[in-house]
């Protein structure tokens, strides 16, 4: 199958591409990577009147401000992969970005369309919650800083309006006694997160967890933060039991759907081990235990 027609513009500025998308209205869609949006373009699941590329539009690298590592959307995956910033201010990134996809995804995709798309499944969108980032999106009536967790509205749907355009990715910076996870369950290397779990882990001075976050894709139609109310059960340590009942809190309170790939029973289950696994590798990195 192939695309349904459409009209095509190239910019050169986030500004031009919010007059084009304010004047094209709703039909618009915005390319960045298009690793998500040309199969669903192929497959005539998205129909736009009009194209928007913004490819063009920044050429900005990844920086460092007042505590915050500022990515600029149309950083490529494989940039931040290699970035020295991002492994050293944010090393739960970029241990995540080796599961997305695979070497082609990650060559042409960008952080801002990967958070834009808003799939459930979507390794990015559960690091972003994790470490408390926030979207910069730029509109006809300029820029707006929202947090990631206000940003996911549902399957492949987000707060951003019709003319606006994501400029910017903020992550606070990795902090000195903080540790970090990854785990993903797929069925083949490269496939959609059948689960996935992002944890942080930061230790007080004493060597106690003073906070702990743990986002969770595949189990919701959107990526979510885990209860903080539970996950403050890690507040007297992270040891085998006390990852374990948390991870089981965490998976007890989830409902997440079924599909041809697994049921909702299945991933709950997954989810309790790799919540589990997580937090005590997060932990372990956090002490400088870590295997």
């Amino acid at each position: 199958m192939v695309a349904a027609a459409f009209d095509y513009v190239a910019v050169g500025s986030y500004d031009e591409a919010v007059r084009q998308l304010t004047a094209a209205g709703e039909t618009a869609k915005i390319l960045a990577g298009g690793q998500s949006l040309m199969p669903m373009l192929n497959l005539r699941l998205a129909r736009p009147g009009l194209l928007v590329d913004i490819n063009a539009a920044d050429e900005r690298p990844p920086r460092l401000a007042d505590g915050v590592l500022a990515l600029p959307a149309l950083t490529r995956h494989r940039t931040l992969l290699e970035h020295d910033l991002v492994r050293q201010h944010c090393p739960l990134l970029a241990e995540a970005l080796w599961h997305v996809g695979n070497v082609r995804v990650r060559n042409r995709g960008t952080i801002g369309g990967s958070l834009a798309h808003a799939d459930p499944t979507s390794e990015i969108g559960a690091c972003a919650l994790a470490t408390g980032a926030s979207v910069v999106a730029r509109g006809p009536g300029g820029d707006r800083c929202v947090p990631v967790t206000e940003f996911f509205a549902g399957y492949w749907s987000t707060v951003l309006g019709d003319s606006d355009v994501i400029t910017d990715v903020l992550i606070p910076v990795a902090r000195p006694r903080q540790g970090w996870s990854f785990r993903e369950m797929v069925r083949r290397t490269s496939d959609f997160a059948i689960v996935a779990v992002a944890a942080l882990v930061e230790l007080s001075e004493a060597g106690t967890i003073e906070s702990a976050s743990i986002a969770l894709a595949g189990v919701a139609d959107r990526v979510v933060l885990a209860d903080p109310q539970l996950v403050a059960g890690l507040a007297h340590g992270a040891g085998d039991a006390a990852a374990d009942a948390v991870a089981a809190g965490i998976a007890a309170g989830l409902e997440p759907p079924a599909d041809v790939h697994a049921s909702g029973e299945y991933r709950r289950h997954v989810a309790q081990v790799l919540i589990a696994r997580a937090v005590r590798q997060a932990y372990g990195r956090a002490t400088g235990t870590a295997a």
